[in-house]
């Protein structure tokens, strides 16, 4: 049986490279008044399937459940690139030498062949609110406390964690805005950075508890490798640099309707509105435009893999770190129109280099077939198989496949399943890890997991399981919650990463 589910897994909604798919085990619901009032429906339908029948198989759990995000055949066919309502900033010259022969190239799109469940979670759980035919969160947090939870138990008070906040202010306990402790490391931060060669070595052990909120802009510029290390030489990369993004639009951004990138462009603008749709930051057409065109950009640049679904997620960390330079209060709202066309156009050229230098250490996730995550997949189901031998025979027992759920978290590098705040301050750390995105991020991943263990074991069905690892409740997370996830994932590491038979039957 199992056999037969894993076939199954992959061979479900096979289509043409390139044609509009759902993003399989997204967290929110669609943006269209529409389409949400349908979800909701299928919703309340699906849910009162789950407590009459158990699903044998994966297939059959997918099988019943529908996406809220399916497009009419007539909306897929008759898709035409929108003109754009912000226009991109005036372009720079472009630069010349090697980028000419970038032209010729094509990159296609290949929507994850993941068939997972559409997630409850955030139509039932967040408070929403319809402006201008739009899905907006009411407030930075969901109010969890207006939800019929039952009488016997509801969630603890928390206070609103902003979208990027200091480190301190992070945690889900309340810490002051800044203690001592946290001035002292502000003050080593900017002590290494005003130094005419930053001690890269010294600033990534400083990082990996985490970066403060002032200084984490230029931090992430210069462990991501964007940056050198001499001070006198930045201003000068910083230039040259953004001008050579600008002259990448100049020269490839109008190709967009062409067809050898049409399906390319299509997908990007469908998968744009999902990002994060209940932050209304990332609902402001200037705000997708820039994501648009930071992906079109790369998938051009890079014919190997091209688009693929899950890529869009990764912009929005950098997006977030480089305009908090900018905004100090309320960034979930900030109208990013209303900044001076330069910094905007210096925010994009940094999110996008930023995110490149990210994909060029995981890039086989995204090729053909994408080894890299199935490789890491394999990887995190042995290492499982040796931490917690007990989870792991739960999942044999109901036929839970660890692709079913981790192709999700390796794609997506967790970003599905943490708040944004969170996944900020994990990149933080894994920024200062060597090889951090693409190999302490399994041990991160396993970490992740076991400490749903008591909640894994307690269920007894296929589809509960599956329900459970998809909608997992980190929304009131912070940095304290982070921070005894990361020192696990590093226990582990310690443990294995040095020794790879020790997770080897």
């Amino acid at each position: 049986m199992a056999t037969e589910n894993r076939v199954n897994f992959w061979r479900r909604n096979a289509k043409v490279p390139g044609s509009v798919q759902p993003v399989y085990g997204a967290q929110h619901p669609p943006l269209d008044p529409k389409l949400r009032r349908t979800y909701l429906k299928e919703t309340k339908l699906n849910l009162n399937n789950v407590k009459t029948k158990k699903a044998s198989s994966f297939h059959e759990f997918a099988r019943s459940t529908n996406d809220a995000w399916d497009m009419d055949d007539e909306e897929e066919e008759e898709f035409t690139p929108p003109p754009l309502s912000h226009p991109p900033p005036s372009h720079l010259p472009p630069s010349h030498g090697s980028n000419s022969q970038l032209q010729s190239q094509s990159s296609t799109v290949r929507p994850l062949p993941l068939s997972l469940s559409q997630e409850q979670k955030a139509s039932s759980g967040n408070n929403h609110e319809l402006h201008n035919g739009t899905m907006v969160q009411s407030s930075s947090e969901p109010d969890l406390q207006s939800t019929d939870l039952g009488s016997t138990q509801r969630p603890p008070s928390r206070p609103i964690i902003p979208l990027v906040a200091r480190i301190s202010d992070q945690n889900s306990s309340g810490a002051p805005p800044m203690t001592i402790r946290e001035k002292s490391r502000l003050d080593k931060f900017r002590a290494l950075l005003s130094a005419s060669n930053t001690d890269l070595d010294e600033l990534r052990k400083h990082s990996w508890s985490g970066i403060p909120r002032e200084v984490r802009p230029i931090t992430w510029r210069l462990l991501s490798g964007y940056l050198p290390a001499n001070r006198e030489r930045r201003e000068h990369v910083l230039q040259r640099k953004r001008e050579e993004y600008f002259g990448f639009i100049e020269q490839y951004y109008d190709s967009r309707s062409d067809e050898p990138h049409r399906d390319t462009y299509r997908q990007i603008h469908i998968d744009i509105p999902r990002t994060n749709p209940l932050i209304p930051l990332f609902q402001q057409p200037a705000v997708q435009e820039v994501f648009e065109r930071i992906l079109f950009i790369w998938a051009i640049r890079h014919p190997a893999s091209g688009y693929v679904q899950g890529i869009n997620d990764l912009v929005t960390p950098f997006f977030v770190v480089f305009l908090s330079e900018f905004v100090e209060k309320d960034m979930e709202n900030f109208d990013v129109a209303a900044l001076p066309v330069e910094t905007q156009r210096n925010i994009e050229a940094d999110s996008f280099w930023c995110m490149s230098k990210l994909l060029d250490g995981i890039q086989d996730n995204y090729t053909f077939a994408q080894p890299g995550i199935q490789n890491k997949v394999k990887a995190l189901e042995e290492l499982i198989s040796r931490i917690d031998e007990g989870v792991h025979v739960h999942f044999r027992r109901y036929e839970v496949e660890y692709l079913q759920f981790a192709f999700r978290w390796m794609n997506n590098l967790l970003m599905r399943e943490l708040p944004l705040r969170c996944t900020i301050r994990l990149w933080d750390t894994y920024q200062a890890e060597s090889e951090g995105f693409s190999h302490f991020h399994l041990y991160v991943c396993a970490a992740f997991l076991i400490k749903w263990r008591k909640e894994i074991l307690s269920i007894a069905d296929f589809q509960g399981l599956l329900m459970l690892l998809q909608n997992l409740p980190t929304i009131h997370w912070g940095n304290e919650e982070v921070g005894l996830l990361l020192a696990e994932a590093y226990r582990l590491k310690y443990m294995f990463a040095d020794a790879p038979s020790h997770y080897k039957r």
